[in-house]
């Protein structure tokens, strides 16, 4: 964090990181940024393993199908793994507080998307979309996840049970390929985010038209060093 003039920073007061650029905020710290970018290479592996395993074309094409099930597997236990070391970074637990949390606002985001209105969508940090999309996808991993160990190691349930959860595990894997191809594409339409999620900072303009109460509570609530990002442990 830049210091404020006259004060001393916490490593080095003489080579103090450089100020955000004008115009900016800052929007996820590099530690944030490492866990969305390792979760989207696990779960990308799972999802195109998954494919290469279920689709015949696919399995022909690629062929050694015991080293495909093998980097699914594998990836498919790591995939909790970036989420949990992230917990070690405080800004990313106030996002996770963020997302966890539905307000009346974002019931009112909800509805105006779904009847394609174009009135103003209130939204924090994270709209109504953002936050479904974090709930069911990590719900839905942590049941692959499961199904997925009962389905490996076969000693730890009866076959009725294994059956169910090959079933599960299928369906969901499904829906969890169509979700995540959903996600890409409002990834790909919004090129702001991608930068946020690239580089840490958005436009301010941004945050005001798509961000409104977060723009809101950022004015209110300058950081310490003056960059507009907001005390990061607030909601």
């Amino acid at each position: 964090m830049t210091p404020t003039p006259g004060s001393a920073g916490p490593t080095d007061a003489k080579t103090p990181p450089p100020p955000e650029l004008p115009g900016t905020v800052r929007r996820f710290t590099p530690g944030q940024r490492w866990v969305h970018r390792a979760t989207a290479w696990l779960m990308g592996a799972c999802v195109v393993t998954a494919a290469i395993l279920y689709v015949p074309q696919f399995a022909e094409a690629v062929g050694r199908r015991e080293l495909v099930v093998r980097v699914h597997e594998i990836c498919g236990v790591l995939l909790p793994l970036p989420v949990l070391l992230g917990l070690a970074s405080r800004a990313f637990r106030a996002d996770l507080g963020r997302l966890n949390r539905f307000h009346p606002y974002d019931r009112t985001w909800l509805r105006t998307a779904l009847r394609r209105e174009r009135e103003p969508r209130p939204a924090g940090k994270f709209n109504a979309g953002q936050k479904v999309y974090a709930g069911w996808i990590a719900g839905a991993a942590l049941v692959m996840l499961g199904t997925g160990l009962l389905m490996w190691f076969t000693h730890l349930a009866p076959i009725e049970v294994r059956i169910g959860s090959t079933f599960v595990h299928d369906w969901l894997s499904l829906a969890v390929g169509i979700v995540v191809a959903g996600h890409v594409w409002m990834a790909i339409g919004d090129p702001e985010a991608r930068r946020g999620m690239r580089t840490g900072s958005v436009e301010r303009s941004w945050v005001k038209r798509e961000h409104p109460l977060w723009e809101r509570e950022l004015a209110e609530e300058p950081d310490p060093a003056g960059s507009g990002a907001g005390r990061p442990g607030r909601t």
